[in-house]
């Protein structure tokens, strides 16, 4: 199942390791470099890094309910989302703003909604989307954006073969993701 190195070491992602010994180490988006450390566990993610010895990884579960009582976000809310039409990755938000990379797969549809208290700009990076605004239905290729205000039911697909790849920049005072109506 796991393929240990000659020092007994897992490494999956991008790892460096110097003179390291027994540690399991997952590396999602970004390099962990590893110099003479022994029987940890380091698990890299775009949520948080977690940083264990072996023999206290039972204390996850402590952590987890500190992060709960202290109000955060990061044991429900995850920054890379999956949905049925594909994923986007929650890149940066601040009080009046949320950046999204959205990937959305060949043929899929996002639900058609309004939101309340946001608008909502989208660039597309790769491949065309199909979007309903109002009662206009458009295409908007690699290269081209197109805005959704606050109150304007829309609608997202993907027509093309390729995975369509945009950003989206959301503005507004509320940004969660159940929807306040779906059509």
């Amino acid at each position: 199942m796991c393929d240990k190195d000659a020092a007994g070491n897992v490494l999956r992602g991008d790892v460096l390791d110097e003179v390291p010994h027994n540690n399991y180490v997952h590396a999602d988006h970004r390099l962990v470099a590893m110099v003479g450390v022994e029987n940890l566990v380091v698990v890299e993610t775009r949520d948080a890094v977690l940083v264990a010895h072996r023999d206290s990884v039972q204390g996850v579960k402590q952590i987890v309910e500190k992060i709960r009582l202290a109000g955060r976000q990061e044991h429900k809310n995850h920054r890379e989302v999956c949905r049925p039409w594909g994923v986007y990755d929650a890149i940066d938000s601040r009080h009046r703003y949320q950046v999204k990379r959205i990937s959305v797969l060949p043929g899929a549809t996002l639900s058609v909604q309004m939101q309340h208290h946001r608008a909502e700009h989208w660039v597309v990076v790769s491949g065309t989307a199909l979007v309903t605004n109002g009662e206009k239905r458009y295409l908007v290729s690699e290269n081209q954006s197109t805005y959704i205000p606050i109150g304007q039911i829309h609608s997202l697909e993907n027509p093309g073969q390729i995975p369509l790849e945009l950003i989206e920049v959301r503005s507004g005072c509320y940004f969660g993701e159940e929807r306040y109506r779906s059509f």
